[in-house]
């Protein structure tokens, strides 16, 4: 009986994947009927209102979203695994802080360049990685939680100088960084794939080929030095990689939180916690719990888009709640 569970498992979550990918791309303040929708992928649309509302707002926008919410809780599955620290987050690392200080830069000196956010704000991220990269390796530490305290802190600096920089500023540039800082797809496009999809697809293929090695690792360093694998380098590599999705996702998508964290404790109740299982697990949940957000954010207020970070949240803090109840039961 156990072993028909988790091929049915995995069969329900391609086919919630699909359903919910169908349903959120007619979801919006204009609905079209299930023919109509058909036509517009089949090339029989006569309607050109109706063609560009498929194709040039909802599908690039519900792409990205499903491939910003694999990438984040990909890393978050990868972080927790390596370092067996449930609360690990790629946040952690300073990673939303850099990318808020670069993001804030381009709003304020460069508000004319489209390409000036998300490029100053990928540059802030990769500025923030690599300062905590440098004082932990200066300090000499090993652990991944030392990483972790340094990202903390290079998150304080980093947030000090955002705070000066919009203090000093317009106003009006200062809510326009808000609201990117608090998550939005509202500028989806095609062109943000070709950047994410590459760092995602190159971090889930590396997560497989070295899953043996990375469940060695759940054990604990020793037993998996032990066993011939390269403890350290792993651990950077993938530190690297996670931090460089991570980051792509936050220049073109803002600060979504709670999804690295949440997702692959999901994962493990369903799927478990083997490497394979979680990582792919992990990447198909986190697309289909995004896009959701997204269609919620997108229809919860008339006339009004909610940020994705305030959805997230709430929904991250309301799960954890159930999760402390559930271990102290």
């Amino acid at each position: 009986m156990k072993s028909f569970a988790l091929p049915q498992r995995w069969l329900l979550l391609f086919l919630l994947a699909l359903g919910s990918f169908l349903f959120c791309l007619n979801t919006g303040s204009v609905s079209l009927q299930w023919q109509e929708l058909w036509w517009c992928f089949t090339g029989e649309c006569t309607d050109p209102m109706q063609w560009q509302l498929i194709w040039q707002l909802r599908l690039p926008r519900l792409l990205l979203g499903f491939v910003a919410g694999a990438g984040l809780a990909l890393s978050g599955a990868l972080l927790q695994h390596l370092s067996r620290n449930p609360l690990a987050d790629p946040y952690l690392f300073g990673v939303i802080a850099g990318a808020g200080l670069g993001a804030t830069v381009a709003s304020l000196y460069f508000p004319a360049l489209l390409i000036a956010l998300p490029l100053a704000a990928f540059v802030g991220a990769l500025l923030a990685i690599a300062l905590v990269l440098v004082l932990a390796l200066l300090a000499r530490w090993q652990q991944l939680d030392h990483f972790i305290l340094a990202g903390v802190a290079v998150s304080f600096l980093f947030s000090a100088a955002t705070a000066l920089l919009l203090y000093q500023h317009d106003p009006f540039a200062a809510n326009r960084v808000m609201f990117w800082l608090m998550g939005s797809l509202s500028r989806a496009s095609y062109q943000p794939l070709w950047f994410i999809l590459p760092c995602l697809l190159l971090c889930l293929l590396l997560a497989v080929l070295f899953r043996r090695q990375l469940d060695a690792m759940l054990w604990s360093d020793q037993t998996a030095l032990s066993l011939g694998v390269p403890v350290q380098p792993l651990r950077l590599l993938f530190l690297l990689l996670t931090a460089a999705l991570t980051a792509s996702i936050v220049a073109y998508c803002g600060g979504i939180g709670f999804v690295g964290l949440m997702v692959p404790h999901l994962v493990r109740m369903l799927l478990g916690s083997q490497a394979l299982s979680l990582f792919v697990g992990s990447c198909l949940c986190g697309g289909i719990f995004l896009i959701w957000v997204d269609a919620g954010a997108r229809t919860l207020m008339p006339s009004q888009e909610l940020p994705l970070g305030v959805i997230t949240s709430a929904c991250g803090s309301l799960f954890f709640l159930l999760l402390l109840s559930r271990r102290r039961g």
